[in-house]
């Protein structure tokens, strides 16, 4: 439930005049009456793999309805013909997934089945995007109108004057592998369907969606197809591969179209329970809703200075972090687990789909700052996975594991949870739940993975890196990255030791403690880096760290910095502070960033978005290293994390191409806003966080006061700029403060945070007691 009173500040009133939607590649456009949602753009990370969706939704919702141009999860800019506008779509993924049900508007005799030879082709000149409602009008002269509710789409069409107006509505073709499909129509409003799928990366297990569209005025004739067949005048149809139905309408008088469809994962009647909360509402209603949705969420930040492009592209990356997870129960509190049972939400709002991988080190962290009672619910969420399906999750999508990419990333998820209070009344069931986790392996009948390699790694210390080792079930083997996995699982035993000693479990904290300084059996003394080990425990692939094997979309080098629990160790295996910044600096190309820090973070730093291995570079598109930049706090330096942090902002952009490659259910978004903010949550999964030269002049956030007593933070850093960036002093509500970091206990007290800015480095933060200090 959001909060009945909301902080409204002054800064408000000297905003001025804008539009509502930008145009793709729109420069940022100031707002209305102080509204926010005029400052984001959609179409940031459309192109070159951002693989961001410019469609209609609200924060978290069930539905993401938004085009389909023929990439693999969506849309892809540099594309001109639209498939379908469909329901289901993930920010940033990099695998097809969703997909569900493209709709699309035609004129003329129905005679094609497969929606990439009815493609309706469009000119980006007549595309529109903002929080909630997208628009574009087809070369076919039909005008489109998108917008959505947490658990329906609605959509208006406006035909050209004609007998022969269709909506061709797909169950039959997705993004992902679309394993079967009904259609059914139930009177001259009304077509039903459900769809199973199945997909992401590798096969998963498959699952099903049910829809219900219900329009606005009677159709004039119907049918269906199946394959390349096309029936007019039935009313079902079913089976394997293409498969769908068309309803015509007369609009020679009546030009305009308006259809509501609601989403289920549970059954039929799920669907109808959640059409009922919104069909009867006209579009602009819908659309109305969404707006003030997303201006309630983006009026929880306020910013000042900066220039309009950073404003932009800010107000965007913070709409992005908003996006996912996403509501999984019906309207009457029913949801599929991972039984594949129906369950029933009480108290709580049910949440899926989880890219734990990447937005552990980020995005969880903004939510639990900016959204906790959702994020209470995501992490409840969490353990009725374990609960109801036996198990923990990794990446999951819907009420099936995908065990997409490796590690062990639930555990810090949800003992950051833990230490931002969201579980609390749940914290021994959630320690149960790790626990299993990180001493057990999921049976082999079961669809999850959890710490594949968790035998080798317990019994040796070390998860082995096994090229080529075959695939157990869907999804990433934990052995087929070693080295990095090992990493990660030695990070989350830091965590859950830290939360086991919380919760008055010494032995287990001993245990989880000691297994955390498990990264020292990967290093390498005659070459200084991490290697991953073979299952003899010989060191495995190339001594060159560039070209490093075992590491899960990365090197060597971007994994070194990966020990957050322990940077004090790490730097003492490299030789010491003055060693550990000799690397940081190659590392960053530290001197030409000096120089030039655009082109450096884009022609040295960047090779593309999927360009993961053989680097010996930061890579800012990507997760393993984005804590990398904040090690400067802990080597005594800090004013060169602000030097690397500012240069890769410098990559989001207000544009299609403005994501640092895919944006991963908001990870890179979160990324962007906290160290924009000047807070980043150096230890991912322990209530650390790093202090850094915000971009803005000042910032005020609103903050939930039953997290946050004070209810509300404002973080100031007067005349910030590209010329004065250094931190020179920090005063935390008055009182000057000498560390590079806070924890989000001292959060919880605060009222003020005010950064004082100069031209040239100082010596703040530079003792070596000011570091965030390691778990014991």
């Amino acid at each position: 439930m959001r909060r009945t009173r909301r902080l409204r500040l002054a800064a408000a009133s000297t905003m001025v005049t804008a539009t509502l939607c930008l145009p793709p590649a729109a420069q940022a456009a100031e707002p209305r009456d102080g509204g926010l949602t005029g400052l984001v753009n959609p179409f940031i990370g459309t192109q070159d793999e951002g693989n961001t969706f410019p469609g209609a939704a609200v924060p978290f919702g069930m539905v993401q309805f938004s085009p389909d141009t023929g990439h693999n999860t969506g849309y892809d800019h540099t594309q001109n013909r639209i498939r379908g506008f469909s329901l289901v779509h993930l920010s940033g993924v990099g695998c097809a997934i969703g997909g569900d049900l493209p709709v699309l508007p035609t004129t003329g005799d129905v005679t094609e089945t497969d929606y990439a030879k009815y493609a309706a082709t469009f000119s980006h000149a007549n595309e529109q995007a903002s929080p909630g409602y997208y628009r574009v009008a087809l070369d076919s002269g039909i005008e489109a109108e998108l917008t959505a509710s947490q658990r329906t789409a609605v959509q208006r069409y406006a035909f050209p004057a004609t007998d022969k107006a269709n909506v061709l509505l797909n169950a039959g073709q997705a993004l992902h592998k679309n394993v079967s499909s009904k259609v059914e129509i139930l009177d001259d409003r009304t077509v039903r369907t459900e769809i199973t799928g199945s997909g992401f990366c590798r096969s998963t297990r498959p699952y099903t969606v049910y829809t219900v569209t219900r329009f606005n005025r009677p159709f004039t004739a119907h049918g269906t197809w199946y394959q390349d067949s096309i029936t007019p005048g039935a009313t079902k149809s079913a089976g394997p591969g293409r498969n769908g139905a068309y309803v015509t309408f007369d609009t020679t008088k009546d030009r305009t179209v308006e259809a509501t469809t609601a989403l289920s994962y549970v059954d039929a009647h799920g669907a109808d329970v959640n059409l009922a909360t919104t069909y009867g509402r006209s579009f602009d209603t819908v659309r109305e809703a969404a707006r003030r949705a997303w201006e309630d969420r983006l009026d929880d930040v306020r910013v000042q200075g900066g220039d309009a492009t950073l404003r932009t592209t800010f107000y965007s990356s913070l709409y992005r972090s908003f996006l996912a997870p996403n509501i999984g129960n019906d309207a009457d509190g029913r949801y599929t687990g991972w039984d594949q049972k129906a369950h029933r939400a009480q108290g709580f709002t049910y949440f899926q789909n989880w890219s734990l991988w990447d937005t552990y080190r980020t995005q969880s962290q903004l939510l639990s700052l900016l959204a906790p009672r959702e994020a209470r619910d995501m992490v409840i969420s969490l353990l009725k996975v374990d609960e109801q399906g036996g198990w923990l999750p990794k990446w999951g999508y819907g009420p099936v594991e995908t065990n997409i990419m490796s590690g062990d990333p639930v555990t810090p998820y949800l003992t950051h949870a833990y230490h931002q209070g969201l579980l609390k009344g749940y914290e021994e069931r959630a320690y149960r739940a790790l626990k299993k986790n990180a001493d057990g392996l999921p049976p082999a009948d079961t669809m999850y993975t959890g710490r594949e390699a968790n035998r080798e790694y317990i019994a040796h210390g070390f998860a082995p890196y096994i090229k080529g080792r075959p695939y157990t079930k869907p999804g990433d083997s934990d052995y087929h990255h070693g080295g990095s996995v090992t990493l990660e699982y030695a990070l989350a035993d830091a965590m859950l030791a830290r939360m086991a000693r919380d919760l008055g479990h010494p032995a287990d904290a001993a245990r989880y403690a000691a297994r955390s300084r498990n990264y020292r059996t990967l290093f390498d003394p005659s070459t200084g880096f991490f290697r991953a080990r073979d299952a003899s425990g010989a060191f495995a692939g190339p001594a060159d760290p560039a070209r490093s094997k075992g590491f899960h979309e990365g090197t060597a080098w971007q994994y070194q910095w990966l020990v957050p629990q322990d940077l004090p160790g790490m730097v003492g295996l490299i030789g010491g502070r003055q060693a550990a910044n000799d690397r940081l600096d190659a590392f960053f190309a530290y001197d030409e960033l000096l120089k030039d820090p655009e082109k450096t973070a884009r022609e040295v730093w960047v090779h593309g978005a999927y360009a993961y291995y053989d680097a010996a570079r930061y890579n800012p598109q990507n997760e393993p290293d984005l804590i990398a930049p904040y090690t400067y706090l802990s080597t005594g330096q800090p004013w060169k994390t602000t030097d690397v942090v500012h240069a890769a902002l410098t990559l989001f952009t207000n544009g299609p191409t403005g994501m640092t490659g895919n944006d991963d259910l908001g990870t890179m978004s979160a990324w962007n806003v906290l160290s924009s903010i000047g807070l980043f949550p150096v230890q991912p999964g322990y209530p650390t966080w790093g202090l850094t030269t915000p971009v803005f002049d000042r910032v005020d956030l609103v903050l939930d006061r039953a997290y946050y007593p004070r209810g509300r933070l404002t973080v100031t850093a007067p005349g910030t700029s590209l010329s004065d960036r250094y931190v020179q002093k920090v005063r935390i509500d008055g009182t000057a403060y000498e560390r590079t970091y806070v924890t989000t206990d001292a959060l919880r007290r605060l009222g003020t945070l005010e950064f004082t800015v100069g031209a040239r480095p100082s010596g703040w933060g530079t003792a070596p007691q000011a570091a965030p200090p390691p778990l014991k």
